[in-house]
């Protein structure tokens, strides 16, 4: 077995059926004994992915521990668990090739999760697997591109071949903060724009929005060190479009109910919800102009009404684009 997923949530059970297509060996954790147990025995994760079967070399377990001989690790879990995961299991996941799949930022540090696995981890390889992507269309054999970010070309290369197959393309960088930046902040944009969906906007005002929001993007990206290239590829505008015109996007999906006044399942993930504030921290701390991050913090928060957020973008000054 050369790669094991940690994580059995829909991205992690996806990738899990993707990669052992081929006919490989690989290795799934569940956080609970009662789910690695009924994944086990009924080769199904209804609640999660359902339709879907793992293929019988997919191993499941709920003991880290099965995995010690494992070389690739990819850390499926969501962006705000992923430092307290590392803080209780890095010391044996340490040395290893960490390949994180979470889309965010951390609220409490304001970091990333390369840096995050840095920090824990300081003999492993951190990189992230990101780009546009639903864990339907991976568990269904679509086809599918990805960006893997990772700082070391050489070792890099080597995990995009291990990992690559006929339908899951990966493309490979180096600018692991623009690749994190990208696929961090395009949750906050589309956040905002199922609320201008909605809230009965239309598909031009949606189009505007994903523009100006694409445009800060870039500006945080840039103040913090990533390339132009790198947001606009995969990780950034590839995962942009996918994400803020597919009711598939839990943070589409999100901010429609938001727009319109509808209410949402509380169990569901949403990254962009804390992303968002912690996008605003930074875009503060480095003097970044972002206001469509700042009104979906404003919104999530409660602090400001749907028709106020719509009235604050529209009345801001005309300027040359």
């Amino acid at each position: 077995m050369k790669v094991a997923v940690l994580g059995a949530g829909a991205f992690g059970t996806a990738l899990a059926v993707a990669l052992a297509r081929g006919g490989d060996a690989v290795g799934l954790w569940a956080r609970e004994p009662g789910q690695a147990a009924a994944l086990r025995d009924r080769r199904q994760n209804p609640r999660r992915l359902p339709g879907v079967t793992l293929p019988e070399t997919v191993s499941v377990s709920a003991e880290i521990g099965d995995f010690d001989a494992v070389p690739l690790i990819l850390l499926a879990m969501p962006m705000q668990a992923l430092a307290g995961f590392l803080a209780d299991h890095g010391g044996r996941l340490d040395g290893r090739v960490l390949i994180a799949c979470a889309k965010g930022i951390d609220l409490a540090s304001g970091r990333g999760p390369s840096a995050i696995i840095a920090a824990t981890c300081p003999a492993a390889l951190p990189a992230l697997l990101t780009g546009p992507s639903f864990a339907a269309d991976i568990a269904r054999g679509l086809p599918t591109a990805l960006t893997l970010a990772c700082a070391d070309e050489t070792r890099g290369a080597e995990v995009q071949a291990a990992l690559s197959t006929p339908v899951l393309r990966l493309y490979r960088t180096t600018d692991t903060t623009g690749a994190e930046l990208g696929g961090a902040l395009k949750n906050v944009v589309a956040i905002a724009a199922g609320v201008v969906i909605g809230a009965g906007l239309g598909d031009s005002a949606r189009a505007a929005l994903m523009t100006r929001g694409f445009a800060e993007m870039n500006r945080l990206a840039q103040a913090l060190g990533a390339r132009d290239e790198t947001l606009a590829g995969l990780s950034g505008l590839g995962d942009l479009v996918l994400t803020c015109t597919s009711a598939q996007s839990r943070n589409f999906r999100f901010g429609h109910a938001l727009g319109a006044g509808a209410g949402f399942d509380a169990d569901t993930t949403v990254e962009g919800v804390a992303t968002a504030k912690a996008a605003i921290d930074l875009a503060r701390r480095h003097s970044i102009d972002m206001p469509v991050a700042a009104m979906v913090a404003a919104l999530v928060e409660g602090s400001i009404s749907v028709p106020e957020a719509a009235s604050g973008l529209l009345s801001r000054p005309l300027r040359r684009e």
